[in-house]
């Protein structure tokens, strides 16, 4: 096992610093060009959620309320997302108005 010297934000989510030597690879720096937003605060996972505001919805695959909806959050993060997941959001009832849909059920 190694001991590994995390970041003090790692360590206060309550992240063990001892992992197993076959767990552990090569560390490879993250191209932001190629993927963006691979930041240590946005990882929700690790026991501490964070809300990210919707700024738009862009796309729609499907109908009614079996359509995916592509969601684009104002960190300018996107991610497919099924209608009862978004049905609540304000961004779907002005995606609706914009394709000329009065209700899901007409998409």
């Amino acid at each position: 096992s190694y001991l590994l010297d995390l970041p003090s934000e790692l360590k206060q989510r309550g992240l063990h610093p001892a992992f197993h030597a076959h767990l552990l690879r090569l560390h490879e720096s993250n191209d932001d060009r190629r993927f963006p937003g691979r930041q240590l605060q946005q990882i929700s996972d690790l026991g501490r959620l964070e809300e990210w505001s919707v700024a738009c919805i862009t796309d729609h695959h499907g109908a009614g309320s079996d359509a995916l909806f592509e969601v684009e959050y104002t960190t300018g993060d996107r991610v497919w997302l099924p209608y009862h997941e978004v049905s609540r959001l304000e961004a779907v009832g002005q995606y609706l108005e914009a394709v000329g849909a009065p209700t899901i059920k007409h998409l």
